[in-house]
């Protein structure tokens, strides 16, 4: 296992919890020094777990299989040998040089976020465990920064109204994001392209908040992912959340479609007709943002209005991220281990879903054309 190097990144992708775990299949496991600094999780704790520690060169030195959280710069892996397995969060669409490379080093990159949406292969899936603390800290996010309290308040000296909370999106993120905030206290309300989502909404004590009059739109595409809408259901979708948008305090979007630049969702007219010390969260501004004039990683003010371009949210509560994004690596890789071979050896479906390069190419048809 390599240490992070990507700016702000403090996750890890094993833990010594998994490290017991791949070593009880029969793997050697190998844990670059300092790895765990950022979750807070010591080179003794990994040692004690059975882990070989030593420098990087040490950790890529014979490796069959390199585990990260974000994809290293290709360089940084010179040391691997061909045919080694990279497998980690690889941003293929955005980072296409990156993986051209590994394919250069004949290095087989199997990224992580392509893990097919199939019940077998739930326990597998990063988008999903991250997403779930990346909604859950966002509404915090938003809740420290607005100005006011999310519960009513009935006190001695008058009543403190309770904020009203949106959420745009309703995937595993939003799902989390409209639990929290009905947790703290918040009137909520909710929408989606998927009609699906509506009693996910209502289970969870939300208003949804859906397009009536356009009829035959389910916004439904393949794996649960989310489609781009058509444009008689976005001028709609546009009109309705105006109205609506304009009556909210918190507002956090969360919408992305694999492949694509992030659906742009609230305009800079809608943000104005908000009142001044609202927030708005914004958990895909790394991809070009749901709303207009997000920065990643930044805050900024717009008509009064406090937008929040999210970066890497999951990675801000580091060791339980990592807890789980270790655990999605070993479900993974023991779900395929063979104990004769040694190691792991992936099915057509999965396997062809994953691998982004093999045998010095890039084979994924995502990529290819």
């Amino acid at each position: 296992m390599l240490k992070e190097a990507a700016a702000g990144e403090s996750r890890v992708s094993a833990t010594p919890e998994t490290v017991k775990k791949f070593i009880a299949l029969g793997a050697e496991m190998a844990v670059e020094q300092g790895a765990g600094e950022g979750a807070s999780i010591a080179d003794a704790d990994y040692a004690a777990a059975g882990a070989k520690l030593g420098s990087r060169a040490d950790a890529l030195k014979d490796a069959d299989i390199i585990l990260g959280v974000q994809g290293p710069e290709p360089e940084s892996i010179g040391g691997a040998k061909p045919g080694a397995w990279l497998v980690a969060g690889l941003n293929p669409f955005g980072e296409r040089a990156r993986v051209d490379a590994y394919a250069a080093k004949g290095v087989e990159a199997l990224a992580m976020e392509f893990m097919p949406r199939i019940t077998r292969a739930q326990s597998m899936d990063i988008l999903s465990s991250q997403s779930n603390l990346a909604g859950y800290k966002a509404v915090l996010l938003a809740a420290a920064e607005y100005g006011r309290a999310f519960p009513m308040m009935m006190t001695a000296a008058g009543t403190v109204s309770a904020a009203r909370a949106f959420i745009m999106g309703v995937g595993v993120a939003g799902l989390q994001a409209i639990a929290t905030a009905r947790r703290l206290g918040a009137q909520v309300s909710a929408t989606d392209v998927r009609s699906a989502t509506k009693e996910q909404i209502q289970s969870l004590g939300a208003k949804p908040i859906f397009v009536e009059a356009v009829a035959g739109i389910e916004g439904e595409g393949a794996g649960g992912y989310a489609t781009e809408m058509s444009e008689e259901y976005q001028k709609a979708q546009a009109e309705l959340v105006s109205s609506h948008i304009a009556k909210q305090d918190i507002v956090i979007t969360t919408a992305l479609i694999p492949g694509r630049p992030a659906p742009r969702l609230i305009s800079d007219a809608q943000i104005a007709t908000m009142r001044s010390g609202s927030v708005i969260v914004d958990l895909a501004a790394e991809s070009g943002g749901n709303v207009e004039g997000a920065v990643s990683g930044e805050t900024v003010v717009r008509h009064g209005v406090k937008i929040i371009g999210a970066k890497n949210m999951a990675g801000t509560l580091a060791a339980d991220a990592s807890a789980l994004f270790s655990r999605n690596l070993y479900n993974f890789l023991s779900a395929f281990w063979d104990k004769e071979a040694g190691g792991p050896v992936l099915d057509e479906e999965i396997g062809n879903a994953v691998r982004l390069t093999q045998g010095g190419k890039v084979v994924h048809e995502r990529l290819l054309g």
